[in-house]
C-alpha cells in the first residue's frame, strides 16, 4: 500500500524510521505533509525525506494535499496517516474515505468527538466488499492490542459487562508512585510525584491537562463507542482531581501552589492504605448501568490494578465468555510503541487490500 502521512513530528518521523529500517514490502511511504508544505513522490521516500520535505515549494492544505494523491492515479491502495491531533483534520476523514482512501490514525479527535462525524465514518467504513477501511489502534493504549481485542469480542457475538483500565501512563506513574502498600517505599508527597513526572516529560507541558481526567475520559469513549454504546463527553462522568483553586492559574503558578494540596491527597491516601487497598486513576465503560466514568477509585492489593509499576497502562475487559476478565498490560504511552500500532494496523490494510 501507499501512505501517505499528515503530521511527521514525533510519532510521524517515527513510524518512517520503522518503516525504512524494516525495508518493508508492503509499505510505501509516497508522501509527507507538515502543517506549512507537503511534498508528494512516484517513488517510495528515503532517509533523506527530512531535508526533501523542507525544500518542498507545495503548500499545505488539505484540500491540496489530498487533491494531489487523488492526480497521482497510484495502481495500489492508499492510505493517509493522520498523525496530528488536530481536530479539522479528523473531520476531513469521511472526505478521504469518500475518495476512496483508508484512514490509519493515533488522533483520538474523530472517535471521541462529535458523534455524527463518528457516525459518518462509520457509515462510509462500513466492512462491506470494498469499502474503504479505517484503524485507530493507536488511540488507546497506544500498541496494545487493546481496540482489536475488543472488535473481536464485539464481532463475535460476547456480550461486554465491563471495560475498566488504567489509561493514562501519566496518571499511572503517579498513582503507582504516590499510593503503594509496598512498606520499604518512602512516602512522598504527591506534588513532589507531580513535579518528577513533569521533570521526566511524562505529562503533558501543563500537568492539569493529565490530571483533568479528559485524556483518558477521551478513551473511555473511544471503547465505549466500539462497544456499540453512543458515549459523549457529556455521559461520562469526569473527575477531575486538581483542586479547584488551581484550575484558573497558569502552569508555573500552578506547579508552585500544588504542594499546598499535599495534606488533600495524603489523607485519600492514607484511608485507602489504612484498608489495604491503593489508589489508581481509572476509566470505566460500564454498558450494563450506563454509568461510564473516569475516576480516582480504591483497589485491593489482590486487584491487578495495585500491583502495577512504573507508567504501563492496564486494561480489563469482562464480558459473558471472560467472566475473569480478559488483561492487556503493558507500555501504554511513548513514539515506538505508537508508531508500532500504526505500522500493524497499516499491515493489516495491505492484507486486506491485497
Amino acid at each position: 500500500v501507499n501512505v501517505a502521512i499528515v503530521g511527521v513530528g514525533l510519532v510521524g518521523s517515527e513510524f518512517i524510521a520503522q518503516v525504512i529500517a524494516t525495508q518493508s514490502k508492503k509499505i510505501a511511504v509516497v508522501a509527507v505533509a507538515n502543517s506549512r508544505q507537503f511534498l508528494t513522490s512516484p517513488t517510495p521516500l528515503t532517509a533523506s525525506w527530512k531535508t526533501d520535505l523542507a525544500s518542498a515549494s507545495k503548500a499545505f492544505t488539505l484540500d491540496a494535499f489530498t487533491a494531489s494523491l487523488a492526480a497521482s492515479k497510484a495502481t495500489n491502495p492508499t492510505v493517509v496517516l493522520d498523525c496530528t491531533s488536530n481536530e479539522n483534520v479528523a473531520a476531513y476523514y469521511p472526505t478521504w474515505l469518500e475518495a476512496g482512501f483508508h484512514v490509519v490514525t493515533p488522533n483520538k479527535k474523530a472517535f471521541s468527538g462529535d458523534l455524527s462525524l463518528y457516525k459518518k465514518i462509520k457509515e462510509i467504513a462500513n466492512g462491506a466488499p470494498g469499502a474503504p477501511l479505517v484503524y485507530h489502534e493507536s488511540t488507546v493504549g497506544a500498541g496494545l492490542p487493546v481496540i482489536n481485542t475488543l472488535n473481536d469480542l464485539v464481532n463475535t457475538g460476547d456480550k461486554i459487562t465491563k471495560i475498566e483500565g488504567i489509561f493514562s501512563g501519566t496518571l499511572s506513574y503517579i498513582f503507582n508512585n504516590f499510593s503503594t502498600l509496598d512498606a520499604s517505599a518512602e512516602p512522598v508527597q504527591f506534588s513532589k510525584v507531580v513535579s518528577v513526572a513533569k521533570d521526566l516529560g511524562y505529562t503533558e507541558p501543563d500537568p492539569r491537562d493529565d490530571l483533568n481526567g479528559m485524556d483518558v475520559a477521551r478513551k473511555v469513549i473511544i471503547l465505549g463507542r466500539v462497544a456499540g454504546l453512543d458515549l459523549t463527553q457529556e455521559t461520562v462522568n469526569v473527575e477531575n482531581i486538581v483542586p479547584e483553586s488551581l484550575r484558573s492559574l497558569s502552569s508555573e503558578e500552578f506547579m508552585k501552589k500544588l504542594p499546598e494540596f499535599d495534606s488533600h491527597f495524603e489523607k485519600l491516601n492514607k484511608e485507602a492504605i489504612q484498608n489495604g487497598q491503593v489508589l489508581r486513576y481509572v476509566g470505566l465503560v460500564d454498558p450494563i448501568h450506563g454509568k461510564s466514568s473516569v475516576t480516582l477509585a480504591r483497589y485491593p492489593a489482590s486487584h491487578p490494578f495495585a500491583s502495577l509499576k512504573g507508567s504501563d497502562n492496564i486494561i480489563a475487559f469482562t464480558t459473558e465468555r471472560f467472566p475473569s476478565p480478559l488483561i492487556i498490560q503493558g507500555s501504554g504511552a511513548g513514539a515506538a510503541v505508537t508508531a508500532f500500532g500504526i505500522y500493524s494496523d497499516i499491515l493489516k490494510i495491505a492484507e486486506r487490500t491485497q
